[in-house]
């Protein structure tokens, strides 16, 4: 019998890697070929395994990349405040109100102008809203069916400390575009390199491995002398990588021939 172990990945974000065997996603498990069946089994860790099958590896005793941790918290911002809360790590005021009775209450408990997102499957910016007074509060409550409200801090940057495995590889500041209050690329924002300060990103490290989350960005904020989590992005994006030169494909396989990750 081949007791060659192969490096195995399902979802497509190593697909670049030349020392990454790729299978892709198929939720019927029995579509997998004997071959392929035979790689996952045996291979030491399985890398993005899915949100689908995270859970499933993780529960059999398989080693997977990212962590399930990891998968579990991604794209829902309910569940990462309420961790937060738990471990009392620095993050905006926020509430999440359920229900027309409860919705009654956001403004005793939030003077306008405050944030009011899509809580679960938004990324890349969309889903945020920056809300000034009733009006748009209603609109707002229209797109959604759990209210997810926070507090507006008036700021014009933030700093997306991307962590890897146990280690920040990637760090930089994102700065709002003129009239923008979101400091997403996708949105106009600016990247810059500069002056980023430890603080920011001590706090970003010690964030990811107490939530236990080894492949995330996560997004820090100053204010008034106080740095804040915002959130954390389990699918980042690569343009920060880009501009700082990085090739996101090859850090991934040296961290892998290292045994980094």
């Amino acid at each position: 019998m081949n007791h060659i172990t192969h490096v195995i990945a399902l979802e497509s974000r190593l697909r670049h890697c030349t020392n990454v065997i790729t299978l892709g996603v198929r939720p019927d498990f029995s579509d997998y070929s004997e071959e392929e069946t035979s790689l996952i089994i045996n291979c030491k860790r399985v890398y993005y395994p899915s949100s689908f099958y995270a859970d499933m590896f993780a529960a059999m005793g398989k080693k997977i990349f990212p962590s399930v941790h990891t998968y579990r918290f991604a794209q829902d911002k309910i569940k990462q405040t309420a961790l937060f809360k738990l471990l009392k790590i620095p993050h905006p005021a926020t509430r999440i109100f359920y229900g027309k009775k409860s919705r009654e209450k956001i403004l005793s408990c939030f003077n306008f102008p405050f944030i009011g997102k899509i809580p679960r499957g938004s990324a890349l910016g969309r889903g945020v809203f920056l809300i000034h007074n009733q009006k748009e509060l209603e609109a707002y409550c229209c797109l959604t069916k759990v209210i997810y409200i926070q507090e507006y801090l008036p700021i014009d940057r933030d700093i997306r400390a991307v962590i890897i495995g146990d280690r920040i590889v990637h760090a930089y500041w994102r700065i709002n575009p003129p009239g923008e209050f979101r400091s997403n690329v996708a949105f106009g924002a600016a990247i810059s390199f500069d002056n980023i300060p430890e603080k920011a990103l001590e706090l970003a490290l010690d964030t990811a491995r107490r939530c236990g989350w080894n492949d995330v960005g996560i997004d820090i904020c100053e204010c008034d002398n106080r740095y804040y989590v915002l959130e954390a992005n389990m699918k980042y994006g690569k343009a920060g990588f880009e501009k700082a030169g990085i090739d996101y494909s090859r850090l991934m396989e040296a961290m892998i021939c290292n045994g980094e990750i």
